[in-house]
């Protein structure tokens, strides 16, 4: 492509000036001026800079690369015939097994080569794991410890949860997923000591893990909180571990280096690994976790297949899922669950010839937070369907009273339309003294944002609540540590336990009333306090991101 087209595809914002640079590499070392590879380069390299793990040239191909504007005819992608005779042909393109800059399959998908080997490596270790049974499971034992844990459902209902722990005990390999409500976080204490029990008073080494340092906390939280109230001897109580950590500690980070201490040739000193909020694991970092495994151990998965993706490549989590919830369970899974645990499970067994990761893969489809009258519930629902209109529809309907629908103001105006909820919402939080009041009535009221930057983003709303409470005369924004001011971690600091999302509060020291200290709570519900000159990098946070605030459960 000469230089006036790739200056205007760059001008219009087709493609960055990493996907030239890529794309202009790939024709260097193929030795030929071939428009087609450079085009397909772009395009790869511009669609893994947006997520994707490939491109799918049958979604792109006599596609043009601009509409709506004149002049632009010639910005056409090849059909894929065509497309696909030269890529075969060019020497830096190969197929699945090759090793080549770009990778293309027999269903016409373009992977850049690092993301094909990450993938094939996911695909066979789990297909490994799947394969691969658990012996010697004490069924009597197991149907024991599923009645002690599960209550009988009313009517003869489908109880999710049990068969999500079912499946855990008997597969080295599960997926749970389930929104909000459903009850992830209640169940994990449940699984491990299931398994535990199966164990028979012999050790087990079991590492809890999140992508991040807040959920990291939350699992530890949530496991802390179900293992008190679980019907079982102590010493299964004392066996289930609640010091959970980030995924890239567990598996020992080499600064400088995008490999771990841990992997294949020295694999985690582990009997099982549960991750928690795994649809924020991009595929390279799942990738490499599996590689670390022994291959007699356990993995759990627990997350929201609809929740946000990772921010890098990969929507592992979702990928599973959708195969699994497409295919269904296998008859026999169903029969032996009903057969063990009497539960009828009203289910229609999946297409016998589906793959048998189906009989894996869990999701929770009882939501015990939201009521079935509830707004937020109909709105999820929605937005889970892709239904875009029905879920404008229901915000705008005005039938419900924990939703509420409201024009975007102008610019200009946003000050009037939020001075109301701001002063509302964080007002009692600056009014108290107490750090662990100030912490409780801080998580009752929040402001999320879909974007950091712009007028409604998440830097310009902090700015302006800040506007807002400074003249009410509530906080004093000419120091940079005024009295209330919450902040959020964005650098874990694995010294001071403080982790990326981690949520604090400047106060006075309640025992000298004057020197400021940053208020954390611990996951156990303990107060940590710091000199905020000590903290990482953090930010105010009135305002935050969505994708910031998932598994926050506010």
């Amino acid at each position: 492509m000469n230089q006036k087209g790739i200056k205007y595809l760059l001008e219009h914002g087709v493609f960055s000036e990493l996907d030239i640079h890529f794309a202009r590499l790939m024709i260097r070392l193929s030795g030929k001026e071939d428009e087609e590879i450079f085009l397909a380069a772009s395009l790869v390299s511009r669609a893994t800079g947006e997520g994707h793990v490939c491109l799918d040239l049958s979604t792109v191909d006599g596609e043009p690369l601009i509409t709506g504007e004149p002049g632009t005819d010639g910005f056409v992608c090849p059909g894929l015939e065509e497309w696909r005779k030269k890529l075969d042909s060019s020497s830096v393109v190969g197929r699945p097994g090759d090793y080549r800059p770009l990778i293309l399959d027999d269903r016409s998908r373009l992977y850049l080569y690092r993301y094909w080997d990450y993938e094939n490596i996911l695909a066979n270790k789990i297909s490994e794991r799947v394969a691969s049974k658990i012996e010697g499971v004490d069924l009597p034992l197991l149907k024991d410890g599923l009645s002690k844990f599960f209550s009988p459902l009313e009517n003869g209902q489908t109880d999710w949860q049990k068969l999500a722990a079912f499946v855990s005990v008997l597969k080295k390999f599960c997926v749970i997923s389930g929104g909000p409500g459903t009850g992830k976080s209640t169940l994990i204490a449940r699984v491990i000591a299931l398994i535990l029990e199966q164990r028979r008073g012999s050790e087990m080494r079991i590492a809890l893990a999140a992508p991040t340092g807040k959920a990291a906390a939350r699992l530890q939280e949530a496991i802390q909180n179900g293992k008190e109230t679980l019907p079982v001897e102590a010493h299964i109580k004392e066996a289930i571990p609640i010091k959970a950590s980030t995924l890239h500690r567990l598996m020992g980070t080499i600064p400088g280096s995008p490999y771990f201490r841990h992997n294949a040739e020295n694999p985690l000193p582990v009997d099982m690994v549960i991750v928690d909020e795994a649809s924020m694991v991009d595929l390279a970092l799942m990738s490499k976790l599996v590689q670390a495994l022994p291959s007699d151990a356990r993995l759990v998965l627990l997350g929201d297949k609809d929740q946000l993706a990772s921010v890098e490549a990969g929507a592992v989590l979702g990928d599973i899922c959708d195969t699994g919830r497409i295919h269904g369970f296998s008859r026999d899974l169903l029969n032996r669950f009903r057969e063990i645990t009497g539960d009828p499970a009203d289910i229609s067994p999946g297409n016998s010839s589906g793959p048998v990761i189906k009989d894996s893969v869990v999701e929770l489809r009882k939501n015990y937070r939201f009521s079935p009258e509830s707004g937020i519930r109909a709105v999820s629902l929605a937005v889970n369907q892709g239904d875009g209109n029905l879920a404008l529809r229901t915000l705008k309907s005005g039938e419900y009273d924990d939703i509420r629908w409201t024009t975007l103001p102008e610019q200009n105006d946003l000050y009037r339309v939020v001075r109301g909820n701001v002063l509302h919402g964080f007002k009692p939080c600056l009014e108290t003294k107490d750090p662990f009041e100030a912490h409780s009535l801080f998580g009752r009221f929040r402001i999320l944002c879909a974007l950091r930057k712009g007028p409604y983003g998440v830097s310009a709303q902090n700015l302006l609540v800040e506007q807002v409470l400074r003249d009410e005369n509530l906080i004093d924004t000419d120091k940079r540590w005024y009295r209330g001011r919450p902040v959020m971690i964005t650098k874990n600091d694995y010294n001071l336990g403080l982790f990326n999302g981690d949520i604090g509060i400047i106060l006075p020291d309640p025992e000298t009333d004057h020197t400021l200290r940053a208020f954390f709570l611990s996951p156990d519900g303990a107060l940590r306090s710091f000199l905020p000159v000590r903290l990482p990098e953090h930010e105010t946070v009135y305002a935050m991101t969505v994708h910031k605030s998932q598994g926050s459960e506010f």
